[in-house]
């Protein structure tokens, strides 16, 4: 078992990051172009906007990834919400030796809080509303006017219907994710119709099985987990989904916070305003096991890009993979604030360029890929759970070996499809190919 007290001996006087997981980890690209859907259109409209990131480069202190903020995954409709996801052409400063804030932790705010490896932004819990008790209304952020900011709305819950498929939306363009950027329909409860129409993938897929993958740093510097990890601190204990400290607190009225101090009134728990709506409706409780979460929604731990150990933040989820609040970050940052967003990078620096080689043949075996349905009729589904760190070439051959058709799931998404409605019934071979690999699996079409 590792010294745990002497990891975090050293972790809490700092350490250097350069070159190591806050700037490998950002999936670039220069060719590909996003897509959106349009409302009563279940064909994504292509753009020509390049997908994820397009620069990383790095000094001693900082990493600067430069991205149009257009994550790889189509995005829309967003009900409610006339707005696109459109291009940010934005440079990100993200500090490479994080560190423990020691006094009065910042709390998370409107805007971008943390950036995921696709370049997409990360927003807290909020989306500006809040109860204005003088009116007996919400107020603020997008439905205008000022709340009085002691019962602020939830955006995860109160604007479930306006999320696409993948759990983004945008704010003036900002395209986002306040959770877990993993699609609806890939829930184990899915709570969402969305994907029915319009369906997405998200940045990566839930797989409980595995540690869940790096999928992001926030803005005090320290790295961002899916919702699986090993439960102890150490790397030991096996895979568990790591869990929420917070919980809904057991209240009819709203006129005090947790901590028992009273506040001006928002209103009564009802069908209208459920339990969770407002983020003060949540009561914290110190961990009761090593798979649960401190007042941040992070913890120190050992993960496979820091088998020395970090503090490190997930995205939780519940047991039917629904967003967790505080769903990412939040409500304040463990670290010191230090990241922003700049018009250009002010220092020399040397520039990351990943490697080509691609994935290994034992890295792609090790990829959880399934098909469904198989047997297929008209449709079959690609499905790769985890991340998906550069293209794949899925093609579909008949046992003749004659090439029938090909897709791509580029780096940052997960799916794709076939549609085999005009194929003649019988055996075929799925391959996925990178620039050095491939491995097949058998699909059976039934007409």
């Amino acid at each position: 078992m590792k010294n745990i007290s002497a990891i975090l001996l050293a972790f809490s006087t700092g350490i250097s990051f350069s070159q190591g997981p806050a700037v490998t980890s950002w999936l670039q690209n220069t060719s590909l172009t996003g897509s959106h859907y349009v409302s009563g259109n279940s064909t994504p409209i292509q753009d020509n906007i390049p997908v994820n990131t397009q620069l990383v480069q790095y000094s001693a202190s900082w990493v600067y990834v430069t991205t149009h903020g257009i994550p790889s995954y189509p995005t829309g409709p967003f009900p409610g919400n006339p707005s696109q996801a459109s291009d940010q052409n934005a440079i990100f400063k993200i500090p490479l030796n994080p560190s423990q804030n020691m006094g009065t932790p910042t709390s998370t705010n409107m805007g971008n809080i943390g950036i995921f490896i696709n370049g997409v932004a990360l927003f807290d819990y909020a989306d500006g509303v809040s109860w204005k008790n003088s009116t007996n209304s919400p107020a603020g952020g997008p439905l205008g006017g000022s709340g009085d900011g002691v019962w602020n709305r939830d955006a995860v819950v109160a604007e479930l219907g306006g999320f696409d498929c993948a759990k983004g939306h945008p704010a003036m363009g900002n395209y986002h994710h306040h959770q877990n950027p993993s699609a609806f329909d890939l829930d184990l409860q899915v709570i969402s119709t969305v994907c029915n129409l319009y369906d997405s993938d998200g940045l990566y897929a839930i797989d409980s099985t595995v540690h869940s993958p790096l999928i992001g740093f926030a803005y005090d510097g320290f790295p961002i987990y899916g919702a699986y990890g090993y439960k102890n601190a150490d790397g030991t204990g096996g895979i568990v989904r790591i869990k929420s400290s917070f919980s809904l607190r057991n209240i009819t009225v709203r006129n005090t916070y947790y901590d028992g101090s009273s506040v001006t009134a928002g209103p009564n728990v009802s069908s209208t305003y459920p339990l969770g709506y407002f983020r003060e409706d949540y009561e914290f409780t110190a961990p009761v096991s090593a798979d649960y979460l401190d007042i941040h929604n992070g913890r120190f731990c050992v993960t496979p890009e820091y088998p020395a150990g970090t503090y490190c933040y997930f995205a939780t989820v519940d047991e039917n993979w629904n967003s967790a609040y505080p769903y990412v970050v939040g409500p304040t940052f463990y670290g010191n604030k230090t990241a922003s967003r700049v018009t250009s990078v002010g220092e020399t620096t040397t520039t990351y360029t990943p490697a080509t080689s691609g994935l290994s043949q034992s890295e792609l075996e090790n990829l959880n890929i399934e098909l469904f349905p198989n047997p297929a009729t008209d449709l079959v589904t690609i499905q790769v759970n985890g991340l998906v760190k550069e293209n794949l070439t899925v093609e579909l051959t008949d046992f003749s070996g004659r090439k029938v058709m090909d897709k791509l799931i580029p780096a940052g998404s997960t799916i794709t499809f076939f549609n085999t409605e005009t194929l003649y019934a019988g055996d075929y071979i799925v391959r996925i190919k990178t620039s050095g690999s491939s491995i097949t699996r058998k699909l059976l079409i039934v007409k």
